[in-house]
């Protein structure tokens, strides 16, 4: 027995003495170690008529009613008279039972996922969005999901929805699209420690989906559209100051020399030409118009 075993856990702390009643510190009433339960004189001449019955029938009752099989990934909870028997679960392989006084749960120990319906959630910022996500989660603890509850994987599966909407209950709609890596790792951790008394470790946890409303997904891509054109406005402003500032430069190198501006003129006529144009615009010193109106 390893020494995780022998310490127990802290849901069933095993004690040193077999004798004595487990501790169950999430339900005193059930006792999850079995021990030597006392089946009282009906109990016992039941079960000891039930073993008789078996011995007489044998090997034909023996394959039908006291050999069982699990698989590898199963384990099976037994009871004797409705009473957990000692030892832990059963499996995988074979193993036997008694009876009309012993019955048994399987257990799957694969991971489980399954959908969290979509929640409408009001958020911090009062906005209300629809969100669903996925949960994995497996069975750790055979005897602790069948003795503890009722229905883990039902019990499993509303918690994760209350978690839900509690957890996306105190984020803004800017946190719950930008950090659902925090959000999803909150949850499983909620969600693993609340269900660890009924076996069940969760292993992860992801949000699938942010649905917003009609009206704020328009108002978001108003908002949106507004700001591009903003920044369009800028850039372009921005372009026209650069040019003008080359432009400045260039008409300062061609003032240096005269023959700058009649070699420019040049290669404007001639990419116009280059477009098969049919219409050349001839431009007009303005320094001999200047001449002209003195006359």
């Amino acid at each position: 027995m390893s020494s995780e075993e022998q310490s127990g856990n802290k849901i069933h702390p095993k004690s040193g003495n077999r004798m004595s009643t487990t501790t169950n510190a999430y339900n005193d009433n059930i006792d999850l170690d079995g021990g030597e339960p006392e089946y009282g004189v009906a109990g016992a001449c039941l079960l000891y008529c039930s073993i008789i019955l078996t011995v007489i029938l044998f090997p034909f009752g023996a394959c039908l009613c006291v050999i069982k099989i699990v698989a590898e990934y199963e384990r099976a909870v037994v009871f004797r008279l409705g009473r957990l028997q000692a030892g832990g679960a059963k499996g995988p392989g074979l193993f036997c039972i008694v009876p009309c006084t012993d019955e048994y749960k399987q257990v799957d120990l694969r991971t489980v996922s399954f959908d969290v319906p979509p929640q409408e959630i009001l958020s911090r910022d009062s906005v209300t969005i629809a969100v669903d996500a996925v949960v994995y989660y497996r069975v750790q603890d055979a005897t602790m999901s069948i003795a503890n509850v009722e229905d883990a994987d039902g019990s499993t599966r509303l918690l994760a929805q209350t978690t839900l909407r509690n957890v996306l209950g105190t984020k803004t709609l800017q946190d719950v699209l930008t950090d659902r890596d925090q959000i999803s790792g909150r949850m499983q951790a909620t969600l693993d420690e609340a269900t660890d008394p009924w076996g069940i470790k969760v292993e992860r946890v992801e949000i699938k989906d942010v649905r917003l409303p009609v009206q704020l997904q328009r108002a978001m891509a108003a908002e949106a559209e507004a700001a591009r054109e903003a920044r369009a406005k800028v850039i372009a402003a921005e372009g026209e100051m650069n040019a003008s500032r080359k432009l400045k430069e260039a008409a300062d190198v061609m003032s240096e020399s005269p023959c700058a501006l009649q070699l420019r003129y040049l290669q404007t006529l001639q990419s116009i030409s280059a477009e098969k144009n049919s219409t050349i615009i001839f431009p007009l010193p303005i320094d001999l118009l200047s001449g002209l109106m003195k006359k």
